[in-house]
């Protein structure tokens, strides 16, 4: 237990450096917002109540996962991708607001308190929230997003957000979610079609029509922020790993038939998928984030540059971890001699090729570098699905670890500790 405490110890301590965003950046165009002043300069940590909403998470992103596999369509592919894009907002969006305050924030924890209860009645809705629990799921999901707007109001009070940034994204962020709850009293397309351009909606408020607003929102304590995208990295590949568990334990329960021992073959079709989640912490944890930390302290343009970086692109990342975690819980409990199901064998294929294209897109952005090793490693992977409908699972298995071993070997053969250029 001592062991355990030290190491949770590590992981919420930072050595938070706050961004330069308190100095001003040079404006891309005319009436570009300077930073707001840095609000503290001691050191920042990870509050406990930011851990107990990341606790919630774990439900949500387990349910978005079932989702997933629980009827493999392209239909279905694309509302659990709509339901995941919505979760990582909120999430996101959080962080945000949370960087912008003190750890010990009597709103900020009030707050997170209350978005937990509501984000985990979401998480309850997500499985049905495209039949009859959709209302449900839009309004507690639209009242999250509406604490977060009032955490970020008192962030502004308190001279730590610009005024002006929070009220460009929050029209966007009521637009959004009015088309959510009306969205949510359609049926069929009509409900697809609404939400989806609520998320459009949303996501384009930051992105694209507040964009230089945004350029002065706060100051960025880096190594919190940071630390936070890379803790949700972590919850998701948390997920995989859940995925194998819950699969083999239901096999060797022998759930509808006769129980198994855990022979070779149970211990391999277990192995193969947790070397994989562990070859995405690899690319992940070993070089890039602690350079892309590093690089986001000493940007020119810190925060259009983790607003790209990480609320953006990491959903990428993330996407790409829960659908490779959904082709785990499609093809986990079958026998590993014979073909992977089709479904399956593209989730687990292409959900580790979006995983390293978002990876590489991050560090593009970041850092500005291509990881042509990245984007190779993702072909490799499209080219195996292609070709592999008749290899037996274990080698299927085998065959995306082996891409994954590759890639993390040429990276750390290089050596890869870019001195790039500042960038905006």
């Amino acid at each position: 237990m001592q062991d355990a405490a030290a190491i949770l110890d590590r992981v919420t301590d930072t050595r938070a450096t706050v961004s330069p965003a308190a100095r001003p950046s040079p404006p891309e165009a005319a009436g570009a917002a300077a930073p707001v002043p840095a609000p503290e300069t001691e050191e920042r940590r990870t509050a406990p109540v930011e851990l107990l909403w990341d606790l919630v998470f774990v439900f949500a992103i387990t349910q978005v996962t079932a989702l997933l596999a629980h009827r493999a369509s392209w239909s279905r592919f694309g509302q659990a991708m709509l339901i995941l894009a919505l979760m990582w907002w909120a999430w996101s969006a959080f962080v945000w607001a949370a960087n912008a305050h003190p750890a010990q924030s009597r709103t900020l924890r009030n707050c997170l308190l209350a978005g937990t209860v509501l984000i985990f009645v979401s998480g309850l809705a997500v499985p049905r929230a495209f039949e009859g629990e959709s209302l449900l799921f839009a309004a507690s999901y639209a009242a999250v997003r509406f604490l977060h707007l009032a955490v970020y109001i008192d962030a502004s009070r308190r001279g730590n957000a610009q005024r002006s940034a929070i009220v460009g994204f929050a029209v966007t962020v009521v637009i959004g979610m009015v088309l959510l709850l009306v969205g949510a009293l359609l049926t069929g397309w009509g409900r697809t079609a609404l939400w989806a351009l609520a998320v459009a909606i949303d996501y384009a408020g930051p992105a694209w029509l507040t964009r230089e607003r945004l350029r002065g929102l706060q100051a960025v304590a880096v190594a919190h922020f940071a630390e936070r995208y890379g803790t949700f990295v972590i919850i998701c590949l948390g997920e995989s790993i859940v995925a194998v568990g819950v699969g083999i334990a239901t096999v060797a329960a022998g759930a509808g038939t006769a129980a198994r021992h855990f022979d070779a073959a149970l211990v391999l079709s277990a192995t193969l998928p947790v070397l994989v989640a562990v070859g995405m912490w690899w690319t992940y944890f070993d070089r890039t984030a602690d350079a892309a930390q590093d690089r986001l302290r000493t940007h020119a343009d810190p925060v259009l540059a983790a607003a790209d970086a990480y609320s953006y692109l990491h959903l990428l990342i993330i996407a790409g971890i829960v659908i490779f975690a959904g082709g785990v819980k499609l093809v986990v409990h079958n026998s590993i001699s014979a073909p992977m199901p089709d479904a399956g064998r593209l989730a687990m294929c292409g959900g580790t090729a979006v995983y390293l294209i978002g990876l590489a897109a991050f560090r593009l952005r970041i850092l500005g570098e291509a990881g042509l090793e990245r984007i190779g490693a993702a072909l490799a992977l499209l080219v195996l699905y292609l070709v592999s409908g008749g290899f037996p699972a274990w080698l299927v298995g085998v065959l995306i670890a082996a891409v994954l071993a590759v890639a993390c070997a040429v990276e750390a053969a290089a050596g890869e500790s870019p001195d790039v250029p500042a960038s905006s």
